[in-house]
């Protein structure tokens, strides 16, 4: 039987595996592994990961077009394949039980993603897993048995996806009822808000589980909408999501 293989985001010749601190959502400042999976089946232009997914030859737009010193990226030095006991090695040696899963778009690998799981708690038992979906892909029932937390980011109208590919029925559902789940809307205007209220009504979103955060790659552009932000989610009764990583490291790599 051929063994099971992660196809996971390189980084400097190596898979993209890192300790760090989780920078966003409900579990911010929480000394975290990421294991960053390539290919996503959404193509936002805002996307700061776009080297999962913006090959080469492919038809997608992204805001960086506009960059002369921007450029579609070249699949075979991005992607790699990597059997799922060595990324379980790799996990394991860093001092962290908190394992986030993301990607582009982890959950296009449910079968790989059980394994390292049932892998690594079968080493350890305090091991916590998160996955980062956008919400369009309903996991398994191994997979939901496995995973202790669901950071699910819808995508709106800004991020240039069609919506019936980038709304889900099916899948919204399914999060919007798993205890698990905590919703993440990446917001810049307040059209975007109008877009948020009618999936959270649409859908049933429990409103204590919705996380704003505001768009941005770099720090100037987070602190233009960050105020305004801040003031519409304690008018709203919504929870307020930064991007530390962008704070303390800027768009960078890695960490």
């Amino acid at each position: 039987m051929a063994e099971t293989k992660l196809k996971l985001a390189l980084l400097n010749g190596d898979a993209e595996i890192f300790h760090s601190i989780q920078g966003e959502g409900v579990s911010t400042g929480c000394p975290s592994v990421f294991v960053r999976a390539s290919l996503c089946n959404l193509h936002c232009r805002w996307c700061d990961t776009d080297y999962t997914w913006n090959w080469e030859g492919t038809p997608w737009a992204h805001d960086n077009d506009a960059d002369p010193a921007y450029s579609k990226f070249k699949r075979e030095d991005y992607i790699t394949e990597l059997p799922v006991h060595k990324v379980a090695e790799t996990v394991a040696a860093f001092p962290c039980t908190r394992v986030i899963m993301t990607g582009g778009e982890p959950l296009l690998q449910d079968e790989a993603w059980q394994e390292l799981m049932q892998l690594l708690s079968d080493q350890n038992s305090d091991y916590y897993f998160e996955v980062e979906t956008n919400g369009t892909l309903i996991p398994s029932e191994g997979f939901d048995q496995s995973v202790h937390q669901y950071n699910v980011s819808p995508k709106l109208a800004n991020s240039g996806n069609e919506k019936e590919k980038r709304c889900r029925n099916k899948a919204l559902e399914f999060f919007a009822r798993s205890e698990k789940a905590w919703f993440k809307f990446v917001i810049s205007s307040d059209d975007d808000l109008e877009e948020i209220e009618e999936l959270i009504a649409e859908h049933s979103i429990p409103t204590d589980r919705i996380l704003l955060m505001p768009e941005g790659r770099d720090e100037a552009t987070l602190q233009s909408r960050r105020l305004w932000l801040v003031d519409l989610c304690r008018d709203r009764n919504y929870r307020y999501s930064d991007r530390l990583h962008i704070q303390l490291w800027g768009s960078k790599r890695g960490v």
